[in-house]
């Protein structure tokens, strides 16, 4: 079990991150810490391994945090929580010494496998590959033809967390279509799940910005590492 420290500011982003870790049995969280207050002898005291830090914006003091994690205890993993797989500040994440990136774009449930992958090195975006535009993931999603458009915006619910029985009240269609659409889409991805769909939209871009992880209420049990 990987002991897991969050840098946020934000205790909607800190209590869906709780939510996401619980039960999973891969890392035991230690607590939140806003960057603003947050250092690197703090969180390396604590125990962390695996340090999971908000680009709150395009944060200075998370790259500050970063480039000092990384001076003081190498061996930390450091993985950015963003909302744009690109673009200037996620490149001088990776130069600060992040080891990995994931969108906020995902599902609490599939958190806890996704950092996992981050963490083993599967979900990583090289500084080669964060471009500077303004491309949105709806946008990329454009490069995958094999998913129908009707495919695509019931993945997005699937990653979203919305049960089959959701999928068709919202779409107005009946669940026996939602699990033939679901069906496809699982066939068309080599995936056998949702967990493993979320995964697989997520690194490859597929999932809208505005299901973020801000969309889980924090949780009152997560305690802080700083006043």
């Amino acid at each position: 079990m990987k002991r897991l420290v969050v840098v946020a500011d934000n205790p909607l982003i800190a209590g869906a991150i709780r939510s996401g870790m619980r039960d999973n049995g891969a890392f035991q969280l230690l607590g939140y810490i806003d960057p603003r207050k947050a250092t690197a002898a703090r969180i390396v005291q604590a125990g962390a391994e695996v340090v999971l830090v908000d680009e709150a914006d395009g944060s200075e003091p998370a790259l500050a945090l970063i480039r000092s994690l990384k001076e003081q205890a190498d061996e930390i993993k450091i993985i950015v929580l963003t909302l744009h797989m690109d673009g200037d500040w996620l490149h001088r994440a990776f130069e600060a010494g992040a080891n990995g990136a994931m969108s906020k774009a995902i599902h609490p449930s599939a958190l806890a496998t996704l950092v996992r992958e981050a963490v083993n090195g599967h979900i990583v975006h090289s500084p080669a590959r964060i471009r500077s535009t303004k491309h949105a993931p709806l946008e990329l999603a454009t490069e995958h033809p094999s998913l129908t458009d009707r495919e695509l915006e019931i993945l997005h619910l699937v990653a979203s967390g919305a049960k089959n029985g959701d999928i068709a009240r919202q779409l107005w269609i009946t669940q026996q279509t939602v699990k033939f659409h679901v069906s496809n889409i699982y066939r068309k991805l080599d995936v056998a799940n949702r967990t493993e769909a979320c995964h697989y939209a997520h690194v490859n871009g597929l999932l809208p910005a505005k299901q973020a992880l801000s969309v889980v209420a924090p949780e009152r049990e997560l305690v802080a590492l700083a006043s």
